[in-house]
């Protein structure tokens, strides 16, 4: 496939909002990243060769440059995750398959200091829709070191079935390290996953609101 159906695409719901990356996102990522560096450093992917946070625009701009070929060529799906228009993250479907399989793996991160309000889990929710009822995608997995409890939780709300494990899959932090595999196929979304994960939120707001006992 010479171009991904439904791409560039802008999703959004409520404050949350996912975007094509660009090059003019360079001083954001920038400056998100290296604020982050110590919260993301021990779960980002990192060549045995190279360090992962450097100073200089140039892993930027490479970066950008290989995903937005691989969006041209049918193999990525590159997301910005905005929040009430700030820069929050990242959100990258890729690895993509066709043929038989039409199967891709999705990778994301977010600022520290907006996590826990939900936005990965709406953003994930938002591409898993767009990748199985627009794009034509009918497989796809997430691959987390067993110890990020919080991007395990992720997965685990929108209902990612755990595969199993995957040795030294990665290599991570400075070594090469496990990863659980999850998966979800468009026959575990009925109706989307972005409906589904609105539910669940709307009875957890429901539960918080009702007034404690005695």
């Amino acid at each position: 496939m010479d171009r991904l159906r439904g791409w560039p695409a802008i999703l959004a719901e409520g404050p949350i909002e996912l975007r094509p990356l660009r090059m003019r996102d360079v001083r954001d990522w920038r400056e998100t990243r290296l604020r982050n560096a110590d919260w993301l450093r021990p779960w980002e992917p990192s060549n045995p060769e190279t360090p992962l946070f450097r100073t200089g625009l140039g892993p930027y701009v490479s970066m950008v440059g290989t995903l937005r070929r691989e969006a041209r060529q049918g193999l990525a799906l590159p997301w910005v995750v905005t929040y009430e228009g700030r820069f929050a993250g990242q959100l990258t479907v890729g690895a993509v398959v066709w043929g038989s399989a039409r199967s891709a793996q999705v990778g994301y991160w977010i600022d520290g200091a907006l996590a826990g309000r939900g936005i990965i889990p709406t953003a994930l929710a938002m591409a898993v829709d767009h990748c199985f009822f627009t794009t034509g995608l009918h497989r796809l997995e997430a691959n987390i070191r067993p110890e990020n409890h919080a991007s395990r939780r992720v997965v685990e709300k929108l209902g990612f079935r755990e595969e199993g494990v995957r040795r030294r899959q990665l290599h991570i932090d400075g070594a090469w390290r496990d990863h659980i595999c999850y998966a979800l196929t468009v026959e575990d979304a009925p109706g989307g996953l972005l409906v589904q994960w609105r539910r669940t939120m709307e009875a957890s707001n429901a539960r918080r609101s009702e007034p404690s006992p005695g």
